[in-house]
């Protein structure tokens, strides 16, 4: 719990920072009077004023922050004053402060995906080891063994490139190629995978696993690395070293038969041959069991020892500062074109409203690239700044991209749009924004 409020807590304080800081720095540049710069909503908890009399506030509710400038439209402006409001400023100027915000959170992943690449990318080759029957995949030729080297055209090389192709796939229909090197054959090997509205109306939990692949794995010795306290395997009488040998009657040759045998059985006895030093051990494992996507598995509470990774998989790129630039500016590209791209499938009905995400999905899952290190917390961020720049660029009234849609409109018309078409729209907008949240917390808890 802890861990998650400190991962959102962060995360979201520095991209909110940033985010308000490209509002603030473009209208003090402009000559606009900036009254109060607060990052979260709320009772105030630390606040101080500035050289230039801007109120700079951290408040309880971390989940926003705003730049109050000086207005007439939201009040009375003294007449030496009138020149530093917001409202008395040219249409581009204003559009130049409303976009400034989501500029900065784009320019921050930027720099976030560009350190990442200076600190070095270390990824795992895309090798199959399972297809599964019945599945887009297997209408190829891919077998186990082989590496994929590019989907619909764009190239891959690794897992997490995979994950992000497919997921700019969901929906699609028709017929796309798959590349890949069959090892020990010189020349890449193209089929081609037909599609039908892919993934329409389904959740799908794993997008590599729904496209019909498996990564490969080493073969994993059963050696018992960790046993948890009180849990199943803990009341059985597992020690760390022990060698699984046989469940029942299947002998076990590797981890994953081990798996897959809990995991079937949750509730159920298990009984389990273990090698401990020179003796041989019969042990009685009845497996917990938990819930997961509607189905409940058996949980043991055991981890193994890890395998050694072939070093041939292990792909290690490091890239110079401007190569770090270029990739940063590639990578926040392509996740801002996928973000949009998952906006309008939603749009059009082809992503389902459950897949949105509210505070507390997004909390677990800072907590876990918390986990997984340095790089995927930063990655998580940067993508996070992305979404955050580009939700904020929806023509939604009471979003940046709403100021814009009416600066946009004033720019073309020459004349500003009506306080009462604004105002009906900002309440329009603020009970859509409302309705999205609501949905977005729902399907948090109907996660948990």
């Amino acid at each position: 719990m802890i861990q998650n409020i400190l991962a959102i807590v962060v995360s979201l304080g520095v991209l909110i920072t940033f985010h308000e800081f490209g509002h603030f720095y473009i209208a003090r540049l402009c000559g606009v009077k900036v009254l109060r710069f607060s990052v979260g909503f709320g009772k105030p908890i630390y606040r101080f004023i500035g050289k230039t009399g801007t109120e700079f506030t951290l408040a309880m509710i971390p989940l926003g922050g705003y730049v109050r400038m000086l207005d007439e439209r939201e009040g009375n402006v003294p007449a030496e004053l009138r020149s530093q409001a917001f409202n008395s400023k040219n249409v581009w100027q204003r559009i130049s402060i409303v976009a400034a915000g989501p500029i900065a959170n784009f320019i921050l992943a930027i720099a976030i995906y560009a350190l990442v690449a200076l600190m070095g990318i270390q990824s795992l080759a895309p090798k199959v080891g399972e297809i599964e029957a019945n599945t887009p995949i297997a209408q190829t030729e891919l077998r186990a063994g082989d590496e994929l080297i590019a989907i619909d055209g764009v190239s891959v090389s690794s897992w997490e490139d995979v994950n992000l192709v497919l997921a700019d796939l969901i929906g699609k229909s028709g017929s796309i190629s798959v590349r890949y090197q069959i090892d020990g054959v010189s020349s890449p090997q193209e089929d081609e995978v037909k599609l039908t509205r892919w993934l329409v109306d389904e959740k799908p939990t794993n997008l590599i696993r729904s496209f019909g692949l498996q990564p490969w794995q080493p073969e994993v010795t059963p050696v018992i690395a960790q046993v948890v306290e009180g849990g199943a395997a803990a009341q059985a009488g597992f020690l760390v070293g022990d060698l699984i040998l046989q469940i029942d009657a299947q002998v076990i040759t590797n981890w994953q038969q081990v798996v897959a045998l809990v995991q079937a059985n949750p509730n159920d006895s298990l009984r389990v041959k273990v090698k401990r030093q020179d003796s041989v051990n019969e042990l009685v494992l009845f497996p917990n069991s938990i819930e997961r996507d509607g189905a409940y598995l058996g949980y043991a509470g055991l981890a193994v020892v890890p395998p050694k990774w072939d070093e041939s998989l292990v792909r290690e790129r490091h890239y110079g500062p401007l190569e770090s630039l270029s990739y940063g500016m590639a990578q926040t590209w392509r996740m801002v074109s996928l973000t949009v791209s998952s906006i309008g499938k939603m749009l059009q009905g082809l992503i389902s409203l459950d897949n949105l995400s509210g505070p507390i999905t997004i909390a677990k899952v800072a907590s876990a690239s918390a986990d997984s290190g340095l790089q995927s917390f930063l990655k998580f961020m940067a993508y996070l700044s992305v979404s955050l720049g580009v939700l904020n660029l929806l023509p939604i009234p009471m979003l940046d991209g709403g100021h814009l849609l009416f600066f946009g409109i004033e720019a073309i018309r020459r004349k500003p749009v009506s306080e009462k078409i604004q105002g009906l729209a900002y309440r329009l907008g603020a009970s859509l924004l409302f309705a999205l949240m609501a949905v977005a917390i729902f399907n948090d808890f109907a996660r948990l």
